[in-house]
């Protein structure tokens, strides 16, 4: 079905699938009349340009960024693509468990069930892998959820971001990550960023405070005008980041992502009270509902949007309306997001309107593309694709099953 398809099924596809977008209730209307036929996946590796510590294997100069590129088919021929992008240095989930996760645990719950019904297929995933401390597996469930995503946009011959009732298109700023190994790379990594017409850093912190401020003053220096953010990755200690924070904030870093691990609670609340700079919390953001409580307690002064790690789009877009609706602020970044999951982070970060430049590193690591259009950045914008669903083509000839 082509873009723009008036029919009389594609309406009622359109309105299933917004009907069951969080966090509204449940309608049960007309059946699309398509159910999920078929779900395959297939390893997609994608080699790593530079040095970027969630990616270096220490075996040698060859780093690889995995992914598990996952097939969804209807009944009535209807293709979606999705992705998932795990990172064992990131979270627990690697690929072997993602895949073996999605063919044995999702994937069954999933067939013969309405292809449309977004919120069910999340219950019986979340029924199939139980959550821990909130989703389970959420990068696995991410992949099943972009190709729902994809599936639904092509049926309807809509974009991902009409399905919700929002613009399409668009462009999103990018910034330019920045993890030297060595102070002295610093100012030669900025130069060629510049040149390719980025203006904003996020710089890799979590080290020791000395070191760190090091490295955020040789920042400054090259780049003075730049906004600039800092993410520690939960690597530092109450202490240590109730003495960096403000002497970060004197050198006009904008926020401080993830300054401590995840279950460190009354460190965060402590920070933030402290207020040398904004809290920004990444890593513990993986539901609508972990926002409502980190919000209520007093945690955060912004979140860090990802959709990989909130399983997807379908969660991603109740928690975006709950930033949207409390004035939080927020910023974009991925987990160095390929292709279909790179497509996915575009369409929401756009739909919502996002501001600042999003730390979407993947056009400045990762080398090639399975897409027959590769994504492409121009002076460091990114155009959000326009086409159904999320808008990408998978080569699948470059897939392999294994």
């Amino acid at each position: 079905m082509r873009r723009g398809d008036t029919s009389e099924r594609a309406s009622r596809r359109q309105r299933r699938f917004i009907d069951r977008s969080p966090p509204s209730s449940v309608t049960i209307l007309d059946s699309m009349a398509s159910t999920i036929s078929h779900i395959e996946t297939f390893a997609a590796d994608y080699p790593v340009a530079g040095h970027f510590k969630f990616f270096d294997s220490g075996r040698g100069p060859t780093a690889v960024r995995p992914t598990i590129v996952v097939k969804i088919v209807a009944d009535d021929g209807t293709t979606g693509w999705g992705q998932a992008v795990p990172s064992q240095r990131w979270s627990y989930e690697t690929p072997e468990t993602v895949r073996s996760t999605i063919d044995r645990y999702l994937a069954p719950e999933l067939i013969g069930r309405d292809s449309s019904d977004l919120a069910g297929a999340h219950a019986a995933m979340n029924r199939a892998i139980a959550p821990s401390f909130s989703t389970g597996q959420p990068l696995a469930k991410a992949g099943i959820d972009l190709a729902l995503h994809d599936l639904a946009g092509k049926a309807t011959g809509r974009t991902v971001a009409e399905l919700w009732g929002r613009p399409p298109g668009g462009t999103v700023e990018l910034s330019w990550t920045l993890n030297p190994q060595t102070l002295d790379e610093v100012a030669g990594q900025i130069e060629i960023a510049c040149q390719q017409g980025y203006r904003s850093f996020n710089v890799k912190v979590g080290n020791t405070v000395e070191a760190d401020l090091a490295l955020c003053r040789e920042v400054r220096r090259a780049a003075p005008q730049a906004f600039v953010w800092v993410d520690a990755n939960g690597g530092y200690d109450e202490a240590s980041a109730l003495t960096i924070a403000p002497r970060l904030a004197d050198l006009g870093i904008a926020a401080f992502e993830q300054p401590l691990p995840a279950n460190r609670l009354r460190g965060l609340r402590t920070l933030k009270r402290q207020g040398a700079l904004p809290i920004v919390l990444d890593e513990p953001i993986v539901s609508r509902v972990d926002l409502e409580e980190f919000l209520g307690l007093g945690l955060l002064d912004g979140v860090t949007m990802k959709v990989s790690r909130c399983g997807g789009l379908f969660e991603s877009l109740a928690t975006m309306k709950l930033i949207e609706d409390s004035g939080l602020f927020w910023l974009g970044s991925g987990l160095t997001d390929p292709d279909i999951s790179l497509a996915a982070s575009l369409v929401l970060f756009a739909a919502f309107g996002l501001e600042r430049p999003a730390a979407l590193n993947a056009p400045q690591f990762l080398t090639t593309s399975i897409l027959k259009s590769p994504l492409a950045v121009t002076d460091a914008r990114c155009a959000v694709p326009t086409d159904p669903g999320l808008g990408v083509i998978v080569d699948e000839s470059s897939l392999r099953d294994e």
